[in-house]
């Protein structure tokens, strides 16, 4: 069973915390600890303006929030670090050491999605609520699996 989730993305600044804030909003029946990193954080930034604009316009406040570089120590044997793409895997898996592979998924695969969460990045707003609209749903999927794993565990 997790005890931990961490969601990364690039720069820890927009999709990661996303993830973060909606699987915090679910009911999970497990206490399972929720965060979020970045890949390539050089220095703590705050939320990305669009990503706070579009979570604050859906009930969600952020503030406060600033991003965190990923390191090995964040990971144990009870963490599941959920990246946005594949591609992000092998950068994923050098900064916490290879042997952490099986631990390390991609979000959507996860929930049985074909397409990733794509990075909105750069792009006008509303692509940043589509994101929104997209990583919801796919949330409250990862929240039953996570509920369902705990649920086993519980029988074993």
């Amino acid at each position: 069973m997790w005890d931990k989730v961490i969601f990364v993305c690039k720069s820890g600044t927009c999709r990661a915390p996303m993830a973060a804030a909606l699987l915090q909003e679910c009911s999970l029946k497990h206490e399972i600890r929720i965060e979020a990193r970045g890949m390539v954080v050089l220095f703590p930034e705050p939320l990305n303006q669009k990503t706070a604009a579009v979570m604050i316009s859906n009930g969600i406040n952020m503030e406060g929030y600033m991003s965190q570089q990923l390191v090995a120590e964040d990971v144990d044997d009870h963490t599941l670090v959920l990246v946005m793409e594949a591609k992000e895997i092998g950068q994923v898996l050098s900064i916490i050491g290879e042997d952490r592979q099986a631990q390390v998924q991609v979000l959507t695969t996860l929930t049985g999605e074909e397409l990733e969460i794509m990075d909105p990045y750069g792009a006008p707003l509303p692509s940043y609520g589509l994101c929104f609209e997209s990583m919801s749903k796919t949330i409250k999927k990862l929240a039953a699996w996570l509920n369902e794993q705990g649920e086993e565990a519980d029988h074993e």
